[in-house]
C-alpha cells in the first residue's frame, strides 16, 4: 500500500510539463456528476484556452446511441486537490455538435441571465448552505435503529454528536486548496448530517463552484467508502431535513436604503412562489412541511430571523437598513445555475 500512496502523490512537475485536466460535467439526471481525465501538454490557467471535449451521451442519458455525441466546453478553472501539482479540475457545459446546448445544460441559461446588463451593474451575489449525510444510513447512527432526539447534535463536539468530522474537515481544505471559496461548515441538526457554505460569489461563479464542492465532496465520500445523498429528507419522521438555502444580495439591497429594496425583491419572490417552487428541486414538498424549520410549500411568508419562514433576513440586515436576505426554500438537490440565476431574474429583471 505504500507503494500505492507513493504512486498516488507523485508529484508530475519533477519530470513533465504535462499536466492533468480532470473535466467534470452534469450527467442527464441533472445531478449525476461525471468525469474524464485529459493530459495537456502545459499548464493551462484560462479555460478559454483548454480544448473542447466530447463523450458518450447514450450511456449519461443525455443523447440517443445513433447520435450519441456530446461536446464538453471547458467554463472554469479549478486546482486539482487530489493530484495536486498544476493539475486542474475543469467545469464544464454541454452542447450538441452543432453548438447548440443541450437541455440539461442548465448554465447555458443562467450565463444569459447573469450578462444581462442590469444584472451585472446589480453585483449579484449567492452563498449556498448544502446538508450532506450517508444515504444507506445516517453515519453515527445504529445499524437499521434510531439515535436520540434532536438536541445535542447541532454543532456538537465529542464521539457521541458529531459524526463524519474527518470528511467534512477534508473537504473543507480540498475545497480551499482547489480555489472554492467555502466560508464555512457546521454539524447540522440531524446527527449524521453537515452542513458546508459556499461564497459569497459573484454571477455565474457562484453555480461553478457549488457544483466543483459538491464533485469535491463526492471524490472524498468514495476514498472514505461513505455514499453521499442531496436528498432533501433522507430520513422520515421528526428529522430535520436537507436544504440549499441561498443567501442573496446586490449592490442596491448592499447599500443605504437596502432594507426597502430587499422588501420588494421579497414581493416580487412571493409573487412568483410557485414558479420558483417547481424549480427549487426534486422531493422538496416532503421537506417543506411548515416544520422542522421550514415554510409551508404553498405558502410564501418571510420574516426577520424567522427559520421557519421562506426568506429570512438576518438582524443585522435589518438593524444596518441594508445587507442580504436568505431564501431557504430550495432543497439540498437543488441545481445553483437554476436558484441562483432565477433569483436575479426574479428581483432584477423579471416587472410585476
Amino acid at each position: 500500500m505504500s507503494l500505492l500512496s507513493d504512486l498516488v502523490n507523485l508529484n508530475l512537475s519533477d519530470t513533465t510539463e504535462k499536466v492533468i485536466a480532470e473535466y467534470i460535467w452534469i450527467g442527464g439526471s441533472g445531478m449525476d456528476l461525471r468525469s474524464k481525465a485529459k493530459t495537456l501538454p502545459a499548464p493551462v490557467s484560462d479555460p478559454q484556452k483548454l480544448p473542447k471535449w466530447n463523450y458518450d451521451g447514450s450511456s449519461t442519458g443525455q443523447a440517443p446511441g445513433e447520435d450519441s455525441e456530446v461536446i464538453l466546453y471547458p467554463q472554469a478553472i479549478f486546482k486539482d486537490p487530489f493530484r495536486r501539482g498544476n493539475n486542474i479540475l475543469v467545469m464544464c457545459d454541454t452542447y450538441t455538435p452543432a453548438g447548440e446546448p443541450i437541455p440539461t445544460n442548465k448554465r447555458y441559461n443562467a450565463a444569459k441571465i447573469f450578462s444581462h446588463p442590469e444584472v451585472v451593474a446589480e453585483e449579484p451575489w449567492c452563498e449556498y448552505t448544502l446538508l450532506q449525510k450517508d444515504v444507506k444510513w445516517p453515519i453515527g447512527w445504529p445499524t437499521g435503529g434510531y439515535p436520540g432526539p434532536q438536541g445535542p447534535y447541532y454543532c456538537g463536539v465529542g464521539a457521541d454528536k458529531a459524526f463524519g468530522r474527518d470528511i467534512v474537515d477534508n473537504h473543507y481544505k480540498a475545497c480551499l486548496y482547489a480555489g472554492i471559496n467555502i466560508c464555512g461548515i457546521n454539524g447540522e441538526v440531524m446527527p449524521g448530517q453537515w452542513e458546508f457554505q459556499v461564497g459569497p460569489a459573484v454571477g455565474i461563479s457562484a453555480g461553478d463552484e457549488v457544483w466543483v464542492a459538491r464533485y469535491v465532496l463526492e471524490r472524498i465520500t468514495e476514498i472514505a467508502g461513505v455514499v453521499l445523498t442531496f436528498d432533501p429528507k433522507p430520513i422520515q419522521g421528526d428529522w430535520n431535513g436537507a436544504g440549499a438555502h441561498t443567501h442573496y444580495s446586490t449592490k442596491s439591497t448592499r447599500n443605504d436604503g437596502g432594507f426597502e429594496v430587499i422588501k420588494k425583491a421579497i414581493g416580487s419572490l412571493k409573487l412568483r412562489h410557485r414558479e420558483h417552487i417547481a424549480a427549487y428541486g426534486e422531493g422538496n414538498e416532503r421537506r417543506l412541511t411548515g416544520r422542522h424549520e421550514t415554510a409551508d410549500i404553498n405558502t410564501f411568508s418571510w420574516g426577520v430571523a424567522n427559520r421557519g419562514a421562506s426568506v429570512r433576513v438576518g438582524r443585522d440586515t435589518e438593524k444596518e437598513g441594508k445587507g442580504y436576505f436568505e431564501d431557504r426554500r430550495p432543497a439540498s438537490n437543488m441545481d445553483p445555475y437554476v436558484v441562483s440565476s432565477m433569483i436575479a431574474e426574479t428581483t432584477i429583471l423579471w416587472k410585476p
